[in-house]
């Protein structure tokens, strides 16, 4: 990783080169982040050849241990080490830009249009797919995160924690604290050297997490006073502190503007997810849409800024530090409880938006059909979602669900 860290400031592709790429993976790249991260490896690695595989993994395994858009994370690590601190602006922004563009269209005819039929007839039929795409991600990062007994009574605890309504950001915190404590004592148990780097984090951990609840209540408003500095900051923290998968923002967007704020409703939430499933590029681009219905075009720019802003910094800094971390078993098991409290927080609100969105026969079956499809025969989701639309649209062609 070392190597990997130096080389980072080598460009060795024209940064041409590198903005038409990502402008093309941003208009075409459906299908959620590991589909984002598939088409990205096979333009750079095997079509391109800018670098091995071997570094692509290391790159990857960054991405994941910072929060934010892991996808997005990438795009922001190519960039840089093609083309400088210039090709890491470039690289992110060209992956963001076009998704952006596109669901910003989108949330105007939302606004303009929404109560039409037609429109709500294609969100009938998308929201449940929506639910079974978010299930099968669950259902794939469980296998990889859930590696112990204990981590999975974390998550369960986790859970059980998100339902009796504490902010997402003290679970996420207190869990990884608590994994990381347990990683520390099985170390001096085993009379182990714990470095003094690891201790710090896990002592600053509780206070952080103390911190952050207390400016992220001060960020929530009434729905009156509601103005771009509110946005900003509000997507700011979420875009600072999501783990695991741009799905468990979920959690975030439903604490803070449906259950606190009360600036959206739960079938907004869903609609504006529906949008970010159905266009190209970073799911965090349901930011875009959210901002547009609280302050139109300029809160649309706003949100987007504040929740990709965090991506950009943590990839320009975290270089140096991710081999330390994740050579630390304490830190490691930090990381560890995080990912599973984020994975409980995401299956908590997949059943707060299945109430919103199953709301007879045909959208239960549509759910459970998709899920079989995506989890037996791993169909392409953007397919899924294309079916969903043309069902709701045939089912309500004059008349609203």
């Amino acid at each position: 990783m070392g190597l990997l860290v130096r080389s980072l400031s080598k460009p060795s592709s024209s940064v041409k080169e590198l903005v038409i790429l990502f402008l093309k993976l941003g208009t075409v790249a459906f299908g959620g982040p590991a589909a984002h991260i598939a088409m990205i490896e096979d333009e750079v690695v095997r079509r391109r050849h800018w670098i091995s595989r071997e570094k692509f993994l290391d790159l990857f395994g960054a991405a994941n241990l910072i929060p934010g858009p892991s996808s997005t994370e990438m795009a922001i690590f190519i960039g840089y080490l093609h083309g400088g601190w210039i090709g890491l602006l470039l690289g992110g922004v060209c992956f963001i830009l076009p998704a952006a563009i596109i669901v910003t269209l989108l949330a105007y005819a939302y606004v303009q249009f929404g109560s039409l039929p037609q429109a709500l007839g294609l969100l009938y039929g998308v929201k449940p797919v929506i639910i079974a795409i978010i299930l099968q991600a669950l259902w794939s990062l469980g296998h990889s995160a859930v590696k112990t007994k204990f981590l999975a009574a974390m998550g369960v605890f986790a859970l059980i924690l998100s339902i009796l309504g504490i902010n997402p950001l003290i679970i996420i915190l207190g869990i990884g604290s608590v994994t990381g404590l347990s990683g520390l004592v099985r170390r001096i148990r085993r009379n182990e050297k714990t470095t003094r780097s690891s201790l710090l984090l896990l002592l600053l951990v509780l206070p952080l997490a103390y911190v952050a609840q207390t400016v992220a209540s001060a960020t929530y408003a009434s729905p009156s006073s509601s103005g771009m500095g509110e946005i900003f900051l509000i997507f700011l923290k979420i875009g600072s502190v999501v783990f695991g998968s741009g799905y468990v923002l979920l959690a975030f967007l439903r604490s803070d503007f449906v259950v606190h704020s009360h600036w959206l409703t739960d079938s907004q939430l869903i609609d504006a997810v529906a949008v970010g499933q159905v266009t190209p590029g970073p799911v965090f681009t349901t930011a875009t849409f959210i901002g547009y219905l609280l302050a139109g075009l300029p809160g649309a720019f706003v949100a987007t800024v504040g929740i990709f802003l965090p991506a950009f910094i943590l990839v320009a800094i975290s270089g140096p530090l991710i081999p330390r971390i994740r050579q630390s078993p304490v830190t490691g098991a930090f990381l560890d409880g995080v990912t599973v409290a984020s994975l409980a927080l995401m299956a908590y609100v997949t059943y707060q938006l299945g109430v919103a969105a199953l709301v007879d026969l045909v959208t239960l079956t549509l759910a459970v059909a998709s899920s079989i499809l995506l989890l037996r025969f791993r169909v392409n989701s953007a397919w899924l979602v294309l079916i969903g639309a043309i069902i709701g649209v045939l089912r309500f062609p004059l008349g609203s669900p």
